[in-house]
């Protein structure tokens, strides 16, 4: 890019803050807005990005106004076209563009491994970019999560021909992108606010699939109602936990530890022991293996079972905020009903017997509306719920959406729909064994407090 100053409208959104520190490690001048501080754009400041939380034009730092020719502007989809800053770039002729067509650029100059999906593209794409550094392939890696043991959604490699990216199907925004591995891990319908219909979900995956670079290779769960159209020239594949090209074979569970041989093509790989013991991380460490494999690269067994056994996983992905005997606090994104029913299984296997307390935060008035029945569904499988105001995020309120239309087809009977300002103390005037986080707004804000006051129990 000859333009070596860029400004982010959305600094604080997790993927935002990726492509910041990749273009300030690249020497680029980096600034820009975001509503409210957070936790992200504190560490982002510290590392050399000024924002600001004025959305005022004015607030524009001095050296990124009135020079067009200096300057790009990336922003999310999130932000609304009526908001001030976008305006004044747009009216004085300023390249403004998506945060996906800044990641197009980058998979066009690289082989990017892209990893789609309705849930499990943060996992899996974290642990192909992991595998690939513990091999010593590297990777530039754009992750949808703050990888722990990195400290960052972003990792570097200033040798490596790859890049590594969550691609995102919201906004249709991986159709900017040239996959060089596409993994697509789901198609559950999502995001009904932006597409209308499954139809068109599934035609959007059908879209992205036919952006796969000439020679590349396209790895698709099996069973997907995705009708796939990838070149001629591009070779597919299959993979699921128990079946396809890339499967899993001799599942095993002994004091903690999760096991199992991966089944490739070409090879068995036996004892992979999951760093992060839960039952979907089967599966989504199969489509990450696979996803590396099938660059070519020589990697060798011992490397694939050293990256998965180090794997800690993103934050909120998963997370031990407790793990003592007899309590443990979780904490997971699961925004979506299959990927609550999913954590909510994994849990359950983890912990058999054990009673189990879900606290979720619905997210998206829409997608509440969309998945009534399915959220409550799944809530129904624990024992206990504790059941959140909707986290609005983008939209506004929807007349008649309420988290209790989830609250009322659950079958739990001991179940409360509460404000997320009481969470803590109701979680504390409970004797749980096991509790569960789940959302992906910001309840996971009420975990230091409720460690606390759980430990203030004992």
């Amino acid at each position: 890019m000859n333009k070596r100053k860029i400004y982010f409208a959305g600094a604080g959104g997790i993927g935002m803050a990726a492509l910041e520190r990749y273009f300030l490690s690249k020497g680029y001048r980096v600034a820009g807005y975001d509503r409210t501080p957070s936790d992200l754009t504190d560490a982002l400041r510290k590392e050399g990005v000024e924002i600001t939380f004025d959305s005022a034009a004015e607030a524009i730092p001095d050296d990124f106004r009135e020079c067009p020719d200096e300057v790009t502007v990336v922003y999310t989809p999130a932000l609304p076209a009526t908001h001030p800053q976008l305006i004044y770039f747009r009216d004085r002729g300023y390249e403004v563009v998506k945060r996906a067509v800044m990641l197009g650029a980058i998979t066009r100059d690289s082989k990017g491994l892209c990893f789609s999906g309705t849930h499990g593209k943060t996992t899996t794409s974290s642990m192909a970019a992991h595998l690939l550094h513990t091999c010593g392939i590297g990777s530039n890696a754009f992750l949808g999560g703050v990888l722990r043991g990195y400290g960052s959604n972003l990792m570097l490699s200033a040798t490596s021909p790859y890049s590594v990216i969550e691609a995102d199907e919201f906004d249709r925004s991986f159709h900017q992108l040239s996959p060089y591995v596409a993994v697509v891990t789901a198609t559950d319908p999502d995001h009904l606010d932006i597409y209308g219909t499954e139809e068109a979900y599934l035609e959007s995956f059908a879209r992205f699939t036919e952006l796969i670079k000439p020679g590349g290779k396209l790895l698709v769960h099996t069973g997907l109602k995705l009708k796939p159209r990838p070149g001629d020239d591009v070779a597919t594949y299959t993979y699921s936990r128990s079946g396809g090209d890339f499967h899993a074979a001799n599942i095993f569970r002994s004091e903690g530890h999760l096991t199992f041989d991966l089944v490739a093509p070409d090879r068995v790989i036996k004892g992979i022991d999951l760093g992060v013991p839960v039952d979907i991380n089967v599966e989504n460490a199969v489509a990450a293996i696979a996803a590396c494999l099938l660059t070519g690269e020589e990697i060798s067994d011992d490397d694939i079972r050293r990256a998965m056994s180090t794997f800690l996983g993103a934050k909120r992905r998963f997370e031990f905020w407790l793990r003592e005997p007899g309590k443990a606090i979780i904490d997971d994104y699961a925004h979506h009903p299959d990927e609550l029913r999913a954590s909510i299984l994994s849990v359950k296997n983890l912990y058999p017997g054990r009673r189990l307390t879900v606290a979720f935060q619905p997210h998206l008035y829409s997608r509440t509306r969309d998945f009534a029945p399915q959220f409550a569904e799944a809530l129904s499988l624990a024992d206990s719920v504790i059941l959140l105001d909707i986290y609005p995020a983008r939209e506004e309120p929807i007349e008649g959406v309420t988290s209790k239309i989830i609250f009322d087809r659950i079958t739990v009977a001991d179940k409360v729909m509460i404000s997320k300002e009481n969470l803590t103390e109701t979680i504390k005037s409970r004797n749980f064994e096991i509790l569960l986080t789940a959302g992906a707004g910001d309840i996971c804000a009420s975990l230091p407090a409720i460690v606390d006051a759980v430990g203030a129990c004992r």
